[in-house]
């Protein structure tokens, strides 16, 4: 695209999630349950980015998104970036990266660790380094990639 047309509308207050990675777009928009939204959604793919190359994009109108749910999807996308928008106005941008911690967010892969036989939350420590994450209660290792979210 050569000029500068918008090619998704403004938005007067809501979240954006940008720089999502064309192949995990889905992913996310399953992750933050947007069928269930009555606000305005817009969801774009293949946006060109320099950035990038491709990219998607997500835009909720009167949704802010609380740290729990940007750990879900830092989990399985981390480094999007997200932007808050009040009265058409940026007031918050920031990247949305894998916390030190994940509370409630995974599923631990241990049959019989205690948070899958008891209701409790799931607490993991993150190493974001090897990849990896630990179940707190049973020492349990999972590889970020083939982690079940709850």
């Amino acid at each position: 695209m050569k000029n500068k047309d918008l090619l998704v509308a403004a938005l007067q207050n809501g979240s954006v999630i940008d720089h999502i990675p064309t192949d995990k777009l889905f992913t996310i928009a399953r992750l933050l349950e947007l069928e269930k939204f009555v606000e305005p959604v817009t969801i774009g793919n293949n946006l060109e980015s320099s950035k990038m190359g491709k990219k998607g994009l997500i835009k909720v109108s009167g949704k802010f998104f609380t740290d729990q749910e940007l750990s879900r999807l830092a989990v399985v996308c981390p480094d999007m970036q997200l932007t808050v928008i009040r009265d058409y106005e940026v007031v918050e941008k920031r990247e949305i990266t894998l916390p030190a911690k994940l509370i409630n967010v995974v599923k631990c892969a241990n049959p019989v660790c205690i948070t899958n036989n008891e209701p409790m939350k799931t607490y993991f420590e993150v190493d974001k380094l090897k990849g990896m994450v630990q179940c707190h209660y049973c020492g349990k290792t999972q590889k970020i990639g083939k982690i079940n979210l709850m």
